[in-house]
């Protein structure tokens, strides 16, 4: 069961939902008229009791037809609903022994859900309807319940007390099993809320990491690029003097500066880049095992990588090439970290008909319960400081979930961890495969 809101914020369930009730409803008054006309025997107007029950099906059949047209529930066509809802039950109690008959006490239920269902007025003011209803049971004459000719006074409440059990019982189920069904969809939206909220937060925290990336990137660029032009410029002076007339390494310290100063527009960008803010990029047809092998270029402790691209199946994808590249690299850094020493690394492709993954297998730490439920979190990270941000496995979920595939990850203490980055292979309409610079391809 799902519920929606309505324009005054109060939640009312889903068609689906109501209708399903209302058949239940239906059903249980068939089987209970059947069963009180020939198993107990008593003579009752059965042509207006079945007309009532075959006019609550009218209504029903109205009802899914109009929520099957596009129609929504309001609290004002739940009130309406619940209201009619009585009414026909009125008129089933009315013909069928009045304030005698006992299941007058599902007149409860309707409150019960509109309790749950309605605001204060309407709820309210169905309660005020129902207990009118009831009352209009007691001016029922005395001579239309005799016509119904019931046993005599001895027989009647003995047939009064079990109906009283049987309807306070169903009353009952049906009161706990639906309102504990509504509490549990109002609890389930809760924590879909609540967890919606979070991301948000997450999402804000990453953001503003970026604005200030991107901030600090704009006030030392300046800065930068004058002790770039400068550091260039006093080399090409030095270039010119002889070298025994300078001071020992000068020309040397002028190279690692510039060095430096490269090395320094490289962090912000990656700054940049890793908090969320990454330079535009269109979508390519991908070529995975280039992909991984871009993502292994350079990248330090590669050679503890087992990966061969030639026995590799081929797959292609549809993705950005810089954020795909650097998010198979996160993967695989982060494998290489958790494993010690000369420990191997495994990184292979895998194939369905409609996906393909890369798999990345590590025999290292491992990680508990905890660590495992966190390991998408931004910011979050096992290892000592300055030695990552928390963010790979974050926003590389993120790209995955908007190119419609998963990152998901599995590990055990002391048994290594194994990351799949699955992603819908391409279709036969993608645009012609794509390839990007080396230096695209170098950007973690």
């Amino acid at each position: 069961m799902t519920l929606s809101t309505s324009r005054a914020g109060r939640r009312t369930p889903d068609g689906d939902w109501l209708l399903r009730l209302r058949w239940g409803a239906l059903f249980g008054q068939a089987v209970l008229l059947t069963y009180v006309a020939h198993g107990l025997g008593l003579r009752l107007p059965l042509g207006p009791l079945w007309s009532v029950v075959g006019l609550g099906f009218l209504v029903q059949v109205g009802i899914q037809i109009w929520l099957g047209r596009g129609g929504r529930l309001t609290q004002g066509s739940v009130f309406a609903i619940l209201c009619l809802d009585s009414l026909l039950l009125f008129g089933l109690l009315a013909l069928g022994g009045g304030p005698h008959n006992p299941f007058s006490i599902f007149l409860l239920v309707n409150l019960a859900l509109a309790a749950v269902l309605l605001r204060g007025t309407q709820c309210w003011g169905l309660v005020i309807f129902n207990l009118a209803l009831f009352g209009g049971l007691f001016l029922i004459p005395e001579d239309a319940v005799s016509g119904l000719q019931l046993p005599d006074h001895a027989s009647l409440m003995t047939l009064h007390l079990r109906g009283m059990w049987f309807a306070v019982a169903a009353a009952a189920f049906f009161i706990v099993y639906f309102v504990q069904r509504i509490n549990r969809a109002l609890q389930a939206q809760a924590a879909a809320l609540a967890e919606a909220r979070r991301e948000q937060a997450r999402t804000e925290r990453v953001r503003g990491l970026a604005t200030l990336a991107a901030g600090t990137a704009h006030e030392l660029s300046t800065p930068l690029s004058t002790i770039a032009v400068a550091s260039a410029e006093l080399e090409r002076a030095l270039s010119t003097v002889q070298p025994s007339s300078l001071p020992e390494g000068s020309l040397d310290d002028v190279q690692l500066i510039r060095e430096q100063v490269r090395r320094c527009r490289e962090v912000l960008q990656q700054l940049s880049v890793e908090a969320g803010h990454p330079l535009g990029e269109q979508l390519a047809t991908l070529e995975l095992t280039e992909v991984v092998s871009r993502a292994l270029a350079s990248l330090p402790g590669a050679e503890r990588v087992r990966w061969d691209p030639r026995s590799s199946p081929s797959a292609q994808v549809t993705a950005p090439h810089r954020a795909l590249v650097r998010t198979v690299r996160s993967v695989i850094k982060n494998a290489l970290q958790a494993s010690a020493g000369n420990q191997m690394v495994a990184a292979s492709l895998e194939l369905t008909a409609d996906a393909a993954a890369v798999v990345v297998v590590d025999h290292g730490v491992g990680m508990d319960d905890e660590h495992q439920l966190r390991a998408f979190e931004p910011f979050f990270s096992t290892r000592e400081p300055g030695e990552g941000m928390g963010l790979g496995l974050y926003l590389g979920r993120g790209l995955a979930e908007q190119l419609g595939g998963e990152l998901t990850l599995s590990s055990r203490p002391g048994e290594g961890t194994r990351v799949t980055l699955r992603l819908p292979r391409r279709v036969a309409a993608a645009p012609t495969p794509k390839t990007a610079p080396d230096e695209e391809g170098r950007a973690a």
